[in-house]
């Protein structure tokens, strides 16, 4: 199991693939269901969409 926030390294956030289990460590555990990585200027977002409905976002 992969533990998503903010102090996650960028190496370990870039390797994470669909399938994966992850969790955000509080309420949010499920299998990464699609990856949305965009940059809003001043931080890179990582929006990870879980096959549960929920998202885990972390700002880098």
């Amino acid at each position: 199991m992969i533990r998503l926030n903010n102090d996650t390294p960028s190496d370990v956030l870039q390797d994470v693939k669909k399938g994966d289990l992850v969790t955000d460590t509080f309420s949010k555990t499920g299998l990464v269901e699609e990856i949305e990585i965009s940059d809003d200027g001043l931080y890179r977002v990582y929006k990870f969409l879980l096959v549960t409905g929920r998202s885990i976002t972390v700002k880098k």
